[in-house]
């Protein structure tokens, strides 16, 4: 069996990157020799599960230093070897990352429980040093989450619940939206079986009852756009389980979940993007307050496209997600698409982009510089950057990215301190609101400053939800 994966593997590394297969196939070699008589609790040879993460990462078109620290990202944590070796036989990068995905010996701490907050948190902070070890992270996760079914039914409770706590918003908050939704769909299998089962039942039931009027919308649009000479690509989609059991779980009816039934559609540069959207206004009708423009407005995690929803054949509500192709790779694969698109440069233009452009990175930053205590440093995480978010918009269109809970005062900091040390009153929509107003998705805010104001209110350290904002308050109060 760990011959066709293998075989499978160096197929996928000939199609994007011929050159590396030695060093890839030494590393497998490698790893073999030192997992040889290791088995999983399935029964099958240990090297399996590291053959198995390195297609993931390969089938991402990862580098060759990722998909090998992948195929030895156990070697430190279950054999003999060390960080040393790895680095003499391969090379430094490949063991800092399998260094970065190994977790802390347990000799380290007092209790199991300090010990997995202390990995937390540093699974959770690698990300601001090297993305790409959050990347075979998230690889080694969904593996495990695929083959779960031969773990307790405890342990599988405990990883689906640890995977929606971390695994699923890291995934998120780089962008790669084919695996935050795997995931999510995995850990609701195991959370709510019965859920699952019923929603996957009737998902099933929805394509066969949707397929003839995608297809039919399908064919009419990329006749138009061949008409065109417009280069396109097509793709049907349905909304994954877990996000239909998530809007079912806000009271809405399957049918009136507008964007469980979609349409990818992919074409060359930007300008023909909104050529679609009009073309498909002409011939289907929009319900006006579903469209969004993510492309004018990238969503925080740098995800672009055109969204409308339409009434398609038999008045069926179908969105059309439209976008070029590298913005698509980009959808699906997030930061990880880079691989494809920067090619020898993704390493270097991932990390630049993530402390550049990711507000959730400064955030990170921000709540690992103020908290000493590993529990307390996941309780911030979760709280403010895992948990739900709202999404508020400048008076220019830029989309700001708070934890729900957030206030006026929160948003003023997140455009810079100045501005949050001279606020003296926030409009929201038009309307003054006090600075102890809960902030709404989509709400439109404009701060108002004085440079003469003394700073912050007294007061205002309490009305802050954000770590930022308190501490910025705390200093300037002393």
């Amino acid at each position: 069996m760990d011959n066709i994966i293998l075989n499978n593997l160096i197929q996928k590394i000939r199609e994007y990157n011929p050159t590396e297969e030695k060093i890839i196939m030494k590393a497998y070699e490698y790893a073999y020799n030192l997992h040889n008589g290791q088995v999983r609790q399935s029964g099958e040879p240990y090297i399996m599960h590291p053959l198995n993460v390195a297609y993931i990462l390969a089938d991402m078109h990862a580098d060759k230093d990722t998909i090998c620290a992948g195929l030895l990202h156990d070697t430190l944590e279950d054999t003999n070897i060390t960080k040393e070796d790895i680095a003499h036989d391969f090379n430094q990068n490949i063991a800092n990352l399998v260094n970065g995905v190994t977790k802390i010996s347990k000799m380290n701490f007092s209790s199991k429980h300090a010990q997995n907050m202390a990995n937390t948190r540093k699974i959770i902070t690698s990300i601001t040093e090297d993305v790409r070890i959050i990347i075979i992270k998230l690889a080694d996760r969904l593996h495990n989450m695929r083959t779960l079914e031969f773990k307790s039914e405890f342990k599988q409770k405990e990883n689906a619940l640890e995977t929606m706590e971390i695994f699923v918003p890291l995934a998120y908050y780089i962008g790669a939206y084919r695996i935050k939704s795997e995931l999510e769909d995995l850990s609701l299998r195991y959370l709510k079986p019965d859920m699952y089962k019923k929603i996957e039942d009737r998902k099933s039931r929805l394509e066969e009852e949707s397929n003839k009027c995608l297809q039919e919308m399908l064919f009419k649009i990329q006749s138009l756009l061949n008409d065109k000479n417009i280069p396109n690509e097509i793709k049907v989609r349905t909304k994954n389980i877990y996000g239909i059991y998530k809007r079912l779980n806000e009271g809405q009816r399957l049918f009136d979940i507008h964007d469980l039934l979609s349409l990818k559609i992919m074409v060359d540069e930007v300008a023909n993007c909104y050529y679609v959207l009009g073309m498909i206004h002409q011939e289907y009708h929009p319900i006006n307050d579903k469209f969004k423009d993510y492309i004018c407005n990238p969503k925080t995690n740098m995800y672009q496209s055109l969204h409308t929803t339409v009434f398609g054949p038999d008045d069926r509500l179908v969105q059309t997600q439209i976008r070029t192709f590298d913005m698509d790779k980009v959808a699906s694969f997030g930061l990880t698409a880079y691989w494809d698109i920067k090619k020898g440069n993704a390493r270097y233009e991932m990390q630049k982009d993530l402390k550049g452009k990711f507000q959730f990175f400064k955030s990170l930053t921000e709540i690992n510089s103020m908290f000493g205590d590993n529990q307390e440093f996941v309780s911030q995480v979760k709280t403010e950057l895992f948990s739900d978010r709202i999404y508020v918009y400048t008076t220019k269109g830029d989309i700001i990215e708070l934890p729900k809970g957030s206030t006026p005062i929160d948003f003023a900091y997140k455009l810079s301190t100045d501005i949050g040390n001279t606020m003296v009153g926030a409009f929201v929509n038009d309307e003054y609101v006090p600075v102890n107003y809960l902030l709404k998705n989509k709400d439109r805010v404009r701060i108002i400053t004085d440079e003469l104001s003394f700073g912050p209110r007294e007061g205002w350290e309490d009305i802050a939800h954000t770590s930022y904002a308190k501490k910025m308050i705390r200093e300037i109060s002393k």
